[in-house]
């Protein structure tokens, strides 16, 4: 898979990117991350990209035309078959990221992830991209982090990157229902007079089996309620 990150600071992602799985998957080449400056298209020499908003208000606004051609450019780093690549842009107003968005988006051969910052984008920005995603309902500073949410979500999902790939049909919010996951206890077995369940001891897989499905379900019933009409 192939990721393009539009965004003002491309320092901001050395760190999160060079440890740890993210930093496993690029080395055995099952992705890789490339950046574009938004800088690099500025129109004047200060390499300015925002201005007042028309009819005022609080705060810079992300030019159209100076993003637009960032997002053009990013397009052309990449070449995948039709369908295969998506402009995604990082917005609060965009429907909020799930593990399902994650499991499409793997699927893909070229995401383009669009960071905004200061008061927001011209609202034409819109217009190209393909689709946009918030990763919750609050303000960030910039779309920096949300893009590391999902880098790292979906990187996760590709095949070769979890040494254990079977351990993502049992996590939290994966499968059907979407289900959270349940308890998991190791060693020691006593600490503080805190115990791991005995029934997790017991040797009998099947008793064992049940027990983690009525955890979750108790879990997801008490953490994530569906609301009844």
């Amino acid at each position: 898979m192939d990721i393009t990150i539009v965004t003002l600071f491309p320092e901001m992602f050395a760190g999160p990117f060079n440890y740890s799985i993210l930093k496993r998957a690029q080395d055995q080449q099952i992705i890789t991350i490339r950046y574009v400056n938004i800088r690099d298209f500025a129109v004047n020499p200060y390499r300015s990209v925002d201005d007042q908003p028309y009819g005022g208000g609080v705060g810079m606004i992300l030019r159209v035309d100076i993003v637009q051609k960032a997002i053009a450019h990013a397009r052309t780093l990449v070449h995948t078959r039709p369908g295969k690549s998506k402009v995604i842009l990082l917005d609060p107003k965009g429907p909020v990221f799930t593990q399902r968005t994650a499991a499409r988006l793997s699927k893909l051969g070229h995401i383009i992830l669009v960071c905004g910052h200061y008061e927001g984008f011209d609202e034409r920005i819109r217009e190209f991209a393909d689709e946009e995603i918030s990763v919750g309902n609050y303000i960030l500073t910039g779309g920096e982090i949300p893009a590391m949410c999902v880098v790292d979500s979906v990187v996760r999902l590709l095949p070769g990157v979890l040494k254990k790939p079977e351990a993502v049909a049992h996590e939290s919010f994966s499968g059907s229902p979407k289900q959270l996951e349940y308890p998991q206890y190791t060693r020691p077995r006593t600490y503080k007079q805190k115990t791991v369940p005995d029934i997790l001891l017991s040797g009998n897989h099947k008793a064992i089996d049940a027990w983690k499905k009525r955890m979750s379900n108790e879990l997801t019933e008490t953490r994530r309620p569906t609301r009844k009409k």
